[in-house]
């Protein structure tokens, strides 16, 4: 369908793309890849699941947006789902679990068991981080912004090595329960819960991290996310200190935007979000920003003038007997993409 044909009043149409939208790649300003990937999540899985997931979700939203109004006009376009992947993602699923199932059980990372299947997900991982980096890095090329739909909190970091190799500076806006500064959590160097870790060892053009809603943490993180001078850290229970002390949202956002330099890289777990949000997501924690607050923050980041050059959203677990975590993905989504498009539009 082309978009003179295209009917954004009407019936959404379930033609394989986010959103149902006639773009491609190449007539879109914003280019939507998708990492159906959750190797080394070590409690729930599905995430994979989400991009197909989303895709059929994100066609029951309507298309106006108050705070990005006609945003899509520029173009939002699905690119093809790599079905290798995935396939790539089960095998190795299978040896990540047996490493968590005989750590949790007491075994150690240097037993024979399974010092060959820790070393075969992390050869596997950066395989497939080269592959998001090259696949991120074509559409850059030709100037497009790219978002990156998980999978597992691991599988932005192709994206953001291709927008480090791009832009000599910039921050990360990381919305989601967990720090994810973990060095090789259980053995896996691109483990879900390290990828923070991994951009800021890996990244220097990564000037600032500034983690919002955070709950869920160890003591190691807590001291890195206290001495880092990169390191911005907006933790769940100060930001609700504040709203029980009479201080209002808005100006939390105010506080959160002003650690942000002026381009910003959103990495938004769905886990940031509170629990009702997100019931299957891979570690659901108690606390959380709420929708509404979230896109306020994001709206605040845009409001601010900075410019958003891309963005992921993770750790989305569909369900079969409750639409919630899609329902809510898909609509978070288009806020990213939106948002995205109306910061790049100025």
């Amino acid at each position: 369908m082309e978009l003179k044909n295209f009917d954004p009043n009407g019936v959404g149409v379930d033609n394989g793309a986010f959103f149902g939208l006639p773009f491609t790649p190449e007539q879109a300003a914003l280019v939507l890849i998708s990492a159906p990937w959750d190797v080394t999540v070590s409690y729930g899985a599905g995430a994979a699941l989400a991009p197909d997931a989303l895709i059929g979700a994100s066609t029951q939203l309507d298309l106006y947006d108050a705070a990005a109004p006609g945003a899509w006009r520029a173009g939002i376009a699905t690119a093809d789902i790599d079905p290798a992947i995935e396939e790539c993602s089960a095998r190795l699923r299978a040896d990540a679990r047996k490493v968590i199932d005989h750590l949790e059980g007491g075994g150690s990372q240097q037993d024979d068991y399974v010092v060959r299947k820790i070393r075969r997900v992390n050869d596997g991982s950066r395989e497939f981080n080269d592959l998001i980096r090259t696949q991120a890095a074509r559409w850059l090329g030709e100037g497009k912004t790219v978002g990156l739909i998980g999978g597992d909190h691991s599988t932005p970091y192709g994206l953001i090595a291709a927008l480090a190799d791009c832009n000599p500076g910039f921050g990360v806006l990381h919305v989601d329960a967990h720090c994810d500064l973990r060095d090789a959590y259980e053995g896996f160097e691109f483990s879900h819960a390290s990828i923070m870790h991994n951009v800021l060892r890996d990244f220097p053009q990564v000037s600032r991290l500034v983690q919002v809603g955070v709950r869920d943490y160890c003591d190691a993180e807590a001291e890195r996310a206290r001495t880092d001078p990169r390191i911005a850290l907006f933790d769940d229970r100060t930001l609700r200190e504040a709203v029980f002390d009479g201080r209002s949202w808005l100006s939390q956002c105010a506080r959160i935007v002003d650690a942000l330099p002026p381009l910003v890289y959103v990495s938004f777990d769905v886990d940031g979000l509170t629990i009702e949000h997100c019931p299957h997501t891979g570690t659901p924690v108690p606390g959380g920003l709420t929708f509404d607050e979230a896109a306020c923050l994001l709206e605040c980041v845009v409001r601010s003038g900075r410019r958003i050059i891309g963005f992921d959203l993770v750790e989305v677990v569909p369900s079969d007997d409750d639409r919630t975590d899609v329902i809510v993905g898909a609509r978070m989504l288009y806020k990213l993409c939106g948002l995205t498009l109306k910061s790049n539009a100025r």
